[in-house]
């Protein structure tokens, strides 16, 4: 199991959301989801794209940003931010074995508080014009990266 985690900022959509149990279940990473989230954190919600995974994915919740930055306080974790705001390419970036790799709502990123208490922010790079990929998809692109980097060699 990679110590790797990722963390859900108050995600908006239950399928993305299980994509990635079922990503983390998968490559055994650690996954946070910081709540509210945008829909009723259930099984049930979960499952259609999570699928049997869920059970298997080492899940934890956190009531709201303020819980989730005390627990990671004591873990002297660094958070890494995936931003379209961010300058350096998540492909340029060294990942660390520990780093919690952060990712935003699905509907609005990340609010600035949150972006500002990052220690580094990476970019998946796009051709210009375009908004943002997928969650569940640049989730997948950065974690290969950072397990590749960290778990893989």
């Amino acid at each position: 199991m990679a110590n790797l985690r990722l963390a859900l900022y108050q995600p908006d959509i239950p399928g993305n959301t299980g994509t990635i149990l079922r990503l983390a279940a998968c490559l055994g990473f650690g996954v946070d989801i910081i709540e509210p989230a945008g829909f009723d954190i259930s099984d049930r919600n979960l499952k259609r794209s999570g699928m049997d995974y869920i059970a298997a994915a080492a899940l934890t919740r956190h009531v709201n940003w303020d819980r989730f930055e005390e627990w990671r306080a004591t873990t002297g974790r660094r958070l890494v931010l995936a931003s379209t705001k961010a300058s350096v390419p998540y492909t340029k970036f060294e990942f660390r074995h520990d780093d919690i790799l952060l990712f935003g709502r699905e509907s609005a990123g990340v609010p600035d508080h949150v972006h500002e208490a990052s220690d580094a922010r990476v970019i998946v790079p796009m051709v210009e014009g375009q908004r943002s990929i997928n969650v569940a998809v640049s989730a997948a692109m950065i974690v290969g990266e950072a397990m590749r980097q960290t778990v893989w060699i």
